[in-house]
C-alpha cells in the first residue's frame, strides 16, 4: 500500500487504469453486515480491509488527482460508513475521507454533508474498538472546519453533543477527550453565531465545567500546580476545557458567560479554582463587560482568594490577578493602593524554594506593575531593593530570572525614574549576558530582553553610552550560541538600538539583517511526520503485531532527504522558532524605520523574505510580517525615494486588503489594519494613487463594519437578530473605523466624501442607546476624529458642513449619554464639528452653548471639562461672532474654572493646539 502510495505520487491514476480496477474490485464488500464466518467469507474480508487500506494510502499520498474520482468515492464511503461491525474498515474510510476534504468542491458538498450523521454513528462504534483510532480519525473535523466550515454548519447540533458526549466520559483517553474539546473549541471560533442559535451554550458549559474543577486522581496534581512546572501547555483535557472558555470569551457576547461563577464560595477548593480560572480566561474577551460592571467584586473574590487556605486555589488567584492586570487597563491601576502591598507583602512571605508559585507571584505582580505608570513612584525603592537584592543574593537561577523579568516590568512603568537604579541593575545585568553557558541560558536570554526594555525607557541620554556596546554583545552572541531564544532577543536589542541610536546600528547592519533574514528564511525546527506504517494483512488479522513506525524528518536535512508535503502526515512548528520569526520580522521594520536612508541596501531583500511569510500556517508570524510590510513602506516614504516607495504600495496595499478579507484569524486582521492605517497616516495621498484604490479600502472598512469577512463568522441561516456581540468582534471594527479619519485626512474632502457618505451610516448605527458603551464611544469618537480631519484638508469646510445636520443629533445625544467616555468623545466631537464647519454652522452655537452650560453644571470628569475647554476654544477660534465672550466669560471662568478647574484642564490638555486655543480664548475674553 505504501509503495502504491509513493508511485501515485509521481504517475497519476489515470494513467494506471490497474490501481483504479483494483480499488473499484476491493473496497466493495460482499454484503458485510449479513457476513458469516466461513474460509471463503473472512477472505473476502481481508481483501476488503485491505482495499480501504490501499485507498487510504494512495489517495492520502496524492489527493488531487483522484478529484474525478471523488463522487465515486463520497457514494463508497456512504456504504462503508454503515459497516459498523467492521472498525478497521471504518478507519481506513475516515482517513481516505479527511485527506480529500480540502480538495473537494461545490459538487462533491451535499455528498459531504449527507455524510456527517453516517460519521458520527461509525465514530461511536469505532470509538469502542480502538480509541487511538477513534482519536485519529476525530481529525476528520478538523480538516472540514477549517477546509469548508459550510459542511458541518447544518450538523453543528449534532457534533457538538458527540463531542459533549465524548468530553464528558472520564473512561476515555485523554487523547480523544482533548480531541473532542478542541472541536468544540474550533467550531465556536469558527461558527460563534451558529452555537449560540442552537442554544449549545448551557450545554457546553455543563459540561466543560466539571472538567475544569475536577479534583485531580489522589495522589497528584494538576500539571500548573506542580512544583516542577515547565510553564508549558499540558495535552490533558483540563486545559483545553480553559481554552474552552477562552474561546467562548473571545467569540461570544460577554452577558452570556458569568453563570459559573457561583462555586467560588464552594466547599471544593478545585471549584474554586475552577471559578478563578473561569474569571481570568474571561478578562481577555469580556474586558469591557468586566470593567464597566464587575470589577470591583471580582477584585475582592481574587483578594480574598489569595489568602486561601488551599495552594491550588491561592496559585489560580494569582494567575487570575495577573490576567485581570494584563487586560482590564487602566482600570484595574486604579486600585493600586490596595493592590500593592498584597503583591509585595505575598512575595516576601512565600517560600522562596517554591519556585513554581514564586513564579506565578511575579506573573501577576509584572503584569500590574507594567501599566502602573507614574503611579510606581512610592512603590520603586521597596521594589528595586526585592529586585536587586534577589539578582544579588539568590542562589536559585530561576529567581533571577523572575527578578530581571520584574525589573523590565518596572522599567515600563516607572521610565526615566528608574535612572538613579540604572547603574546597579546594569553591573548585575553584565555578569549573566557574558556566561554563555548551557545552565545560564533562559537568564541570559532574560537579561537580553530587559536590557531592550531598558533602552526605550530609561532615556536616550542615559542609553545611548552602551549602544554601540549592546550592538557588539548581540552579534557576538548570535555568531557564538545556536539558540532561537536567544536570536529572537538580539533582535529585539537591535530594534531598541535603533530607536535610541540609529547611527550607532547603521555601520552594523549588513550582518545584523543576514542574521535576521537567515532566520526568516530558516526551516530549523520545522519537522514534518512522515507515515511509514505499511498496516498488511497480518496487522488486519492479529492485533498483536507491532504497529508501524512513525519517522521525523527535519527539513533542513533537504540534500539527504528529499520529502514531498503530500508525503506528510502534518507539520509541527518548535514554539521558540516561531517566535524567532515573529521577532525577526518586527524588528526588521522597526530597523528599517529608523535607519531609514542607510537601509535601503537591504529594504528589497527584506521585503521578499518577510513578503513570503504573510501566509504562513502561524497567525502570529502572519501578523508580524503585515506589520514589517507597513514598516517597509513607511521607511521608503522616509527615505524620499518615491518610484521604489508606489511599487511597494502597489504590493503591500492590495496584499493587505485580500487578507482582510480571507483571513480566519481577527488578531492577524486587527494587525493589518492597524499596520494600513500606519502606512497611510505617514504617506498621505501618495498611499491612494493607484486607481480604484481608495474605493477597495473604503469597501474593506464597510466589509469589517458590516461583519462580511471570514474572521467574522461570516454565514447564512445560523446568523441571528442579536445585537449582542463578542467584544473581540467590535475591536475589529474599532479597527476598521479608525481607517476612516487616516482616510480623511489624506484626501481631498470631495475626494473622499461618496465614500464616507456610505460608512457614516455603519458608524452613526453604533451610536444608538441600546448599543454598548463601548459602541457609542467608537462611534462618536470616531465621527469626532473624521471631523477633526477636514479640518485640514481641500474642501473640508464644505463637506464638514454638508454633514452638520446629520451629524449635530448625534452629538447632542451623545454629551447627555450616561457614560463619561461617551460624554467625552460627543464635546471633542462638538468642537471639531465647529472648527471644520466654520462659520456654516454658526446657527448651531447656542445650542452647543446652552448643552456646554448644563454639563458643566454637573460634570465631574476631568477629561470631559478638558475637552469641553477645548470644544470652547474651537468655537470661538472658528466663529468668535458667535460666541458672546461675556457670558460665557461669567459662566466658564469666573464661576467655575479660574481657581480650581483652569490648574485641572492645562494639566490634561496635551495638545499643543488645544493650549495655544485656550490662550486666544483668554486673550479674547480678557
Amino acid at each position: 500500500s505504501q509503495l502504491c502510495a509513493v508511485l501515485v505520487k509521481h504517475e497519476t491514476p489515470d494513467r494506471w487504469p490497474a490501481l483504479l480496477a483494483l480499488l473499484n474490485q476491493s473496497t466493495k464488500s460482499n454484503n458485510p453486515q449479513d457476513r458469516q464466518v466461513t474460509l471463503v467469507n473472512l477472505l473476502q474480508e481481508i481483501v476488503y480491509k485491505v482495499g480501504l487500506l490501499l485507498l487510504s494510502k494512495v489517495v492520502g499520498s496524492n489527493p488531487e488527482p483522484f478529484k474525478p474520482h471523488y463522487k465515486q468515492l463520497l457514494q463508497l464511503f456512504g456504504t462503508v460508513l454503515l459497516d459498523l461491525n467492521n472498525p478497521t474498515a471504518l478507519y481506513y474510510c475516515i482517513l481516505t475521507l479527511t485527506a480529500i476534504t480540502a480538495y473537494t468542491g461545490t459538487e462533491e458538498m451535499n455528498l459531504m454533508r449527507s455524510l456527517i450523521p453516517k460519521l458520527l454513528i461509525a465514530l461511536k462504534h469505532l470509538i469502542q474498538a480502538d480509541q487511538d483510532q477513534a482519536s485519529e480519525a476525530m481529525e476528520v473535523f478538523d480538516e472540514l472546519m477549517e477546509s469548508e466550515v459550510s459542511i458541518v454548519v447544518p450538523h453543528i447540533a449534532e457534533i457538538v453533543r458527540f463531542c459533549l458526549e465524548i468530553s464528558a466520559d472520564v473512561s476515555l483517553s485523554d487523547s480523544l477527550r482533548v480531541k473532542a474539546l478542541s472541536c468544540i473549541a474550533v467550531l465556536i471560533r469558527l461558527k460563534s453565531k451558529a452555537v449560540l442559535k442552537h442554544k449549545l451554550l448551557q450545554p457546553i458549559l455543563q459540561v466543560v465545567f466539571p472538567i475544569l474543577s475536577a479534583a485531580p486522581p489522589p495522589g497528584e496534581e494538576d500539571p500548573e500546580d506542580e512544583e516542577n512546572d515547565t510553564e508549558g501547555d499540558s495535552e490533558n483535557p483540563k486545559h483545553f476545557a480553559v481554552q474552552v472558555i477562552d474561546t467562548m470569551a473571545l467569540h461570544m457576547p460577554p452577558e452570556k458567560l458569568f453563570n459559573q461563577l457561583a462555586c467560588l464560595s464552594s466547599e471544593n477548593p478545585y471549584e474554586r479554582k475552577g471559578g478563578l480560572m473561569c474569571m481570568a480566561v474571561l478578562a481577555e474577551g469580556c474586558a469591557d463587560h468586566i470593567r464597566t460592571k464587575m470589577l470591583s467584586s471580582m477584585l475582592q473574590t481574587v483578594c480574598r482568594s489569595l489568602s486561601d487556605n488551599n495552594q491550588v486555589v491561592r496559585s489560580a488567584a494569582l494567575f487570575a490577578l495577573g490576567q485581570f492586570s494584563e487586560h482590564l487597563q487602566p482600570d484595574v491601576s486604579k486600585f493600586h493602593a490596595e493592590l500593592m502591598p498584597l503583591l509585595h507583602g505575598y512575595l516576601s512571605a512565600v517560600n522562596q524554594t517554591k519556585i513554581g508559585h514564586m513564579t506565578k507571584a511575579f506573573y501577576a505582580l509584572e503584569n500590574f506593575l507594567e501599566n502602573l505608570g507614574p503611579e510606581i513612584e512610592p512603590y520603586l525603592p521597596t521594589l528595586m531593593e526585592t529586585m536587586l537584592s534577589a539578582l544579588n543574593n539568590a542562589e536559585n537561577l530561576k529567581l533571577k530570572e523572575l527578578a530581571v523579568s520584574a525589573i523590565g516590568a518596572i522599567a515600563n512603568a516607572a521610565k526615566e525614574m528608574l535612572v538613579p537604579y540604572f547603574p546597579p541593575i546594569i553591573e548585575s545585568l553584565k555578569g549573566f549576558l557574558t556566561d554563555t553557558s548551557e545552565e545560564m541560558r533562559t537568564l541570559q536570554t532574560q537579561a537580553l530582553d530587559t536590557l531592550s526594555v531598558l533602552a526605550r525607557t530609561v532615556g536616550k541620554e542615559v542609553f545611548s553610552p552602551l549602544a554601540a556596546e549592546c550592538v557588539q554583545l548581540g552579534l557576538n552572541l548570535t555568531d557564538a550560541v545556536d539558540d532561537p531564544d536567544l536570536r529572537r532577543c538580539t533582535y529585539s536589542l537591535f530594534s531598541a538600538v535603533s530607536d535610541v541610536s540609529p547611527d550607532c546600528l547603521a555601520p552594523h547592519l549588513p550582518p545584523i539583517t543576514t542574521v535576521m533574514l537567515l532566520s526568516l528564511r530558516s526551516t530549523e525546527g520545522v519537522t514534518v511526520s512522515v507515515d511509514f506504517s505499511i498496516r498488511s494483512s497480518f496487522v488486519l488479522l492479529d492485533d498483536d503485531d507491532a504497529d508501524g513506525e512513525e519517522g521525523d524528518v527535519d527539513l533542513d536535512e533537504e540534500s539527504e532527504t528529499e520529502v514531498d508535503d503530500r508525503d506528510v502526515a502534518g507539520f509541527s512548528v518548535e514554539n521558540a522558532y516561531i517566535d524567532e520569526k515573529e521577532d525577526a520580522c518586527d524588528a526588521l521594520g522597526e530597523i528599517a524605520f529608523n535607519t531609514g536612508v542607510a537601509f535601503q541596501p537591504f529594504l528589497e531583500s527584506s521585503f521578499q523574505q518577510v513578503y513570503e511569510l504573510h501566509d504562513f500556517p502561524h497567525e502570529d508570524v502572519r501578523r508580524a510580517a503585515f506589520g514589517a510590510m507597513g514598516q517597509f513602506c513607511r521607511a521608503q516614504h522616509k527615505s524620499a525615494s518615491r518610484p521604489p516607495l508606489h511599487k511597494l504600495l502597489q504590493v503591500v496595499l492590495p496584499c493587505f486588503l485580500e487578507a482582510v478579507r480571507q483571513d480566519r484569524e481577527r488578531q492577524v486582521v486587527m494587525g493589518i489594519l492597524e499596520s494600513m492605517n500606519a502606512v497611510i497616516k505617514s504617506c498621505q495621498g501618495e498611499a491612494l494613487q493607484a486607481p480604484g484604490i481608495v474605493a477597495e479600502i473604503s469597501n474593506a472598512i464597510k466589509d469589517v463594519l458590516k461583519k462580511k469577512t471570514v474572521c467574522q463568522d461570516v454565514g447564512g441561516d445560523e446568523a441571528d437578530d442579536d445585537e449582542q456581540q463578542a467584544e473581540y468582534d467590535a475591536m475589529l471594527q474599532e479597527f476598521a473605523g479608525e481607517g476612516i479619519p487616516v482616510l480623511a485626512s489624506a484626501l481631498p474632502a470631495e475626494t473622499f466624501y461618496p465614500h464616507l457618505n456610505d460608512l457614516l451610516p455603519l458608524i452613526m448605527s453604533k451610536a444608538k442607546p441600546s448599543c454598548t458603551e463601548a459602541d457609542r464611544s467608537f462611534s462618536i469618537g470616531t465621527i469626532g476624529e473624521t471631523l477633526h480631519s477636514l479640518v485640514s484638508v481641500a474642501g473640508g469646510r464644505a463637506v464638514a458642513g454638508r454633514l452638520s445636520n446629520r451629524l449635530l443629533p448625534v452629538l447632542v445625544a451623545g454629551v447627555r449619554d450616561s457614560d463619561a467616555e461617551v460624554r467625552n468623545n460627543s464635546v471633542f466631537a462638538l468642537g471639531a464639528l465647529a472648527q471644520a464647519a466654520g462659520p456654516i454652522v454658526a446657527s448651531d452655537y447656542p445650542v452647543m452653548l446652552s448643552l456646554f452650560s448644563n454639563l458643566l453644571s454637573k460634570e465631574s470628569d476631568p477629561r470631559v471639562i478638558d475637552n469641553l475647554c477645548a470644544a470652547l476654544c474651537r468655537m470661538i477660534m472658528s466663529h468668535i461672532e458667535g460666541v458672546p465672550l461675556e457670558q460665557v466669560t461669567s459662566i466658564f471662568i469666573f464661576k467655575k474654572w479660574f481657581n480650581t478647574k483652569i490648574k485641572i484642564c492645562w494639566k490634561l490638555t496635551h495638545s499643543q493646539a488645544i493650549q495655544d486655543c485656550f490662550c486666544f480664548f483668554l486673550h479674547n475674553t480678557f
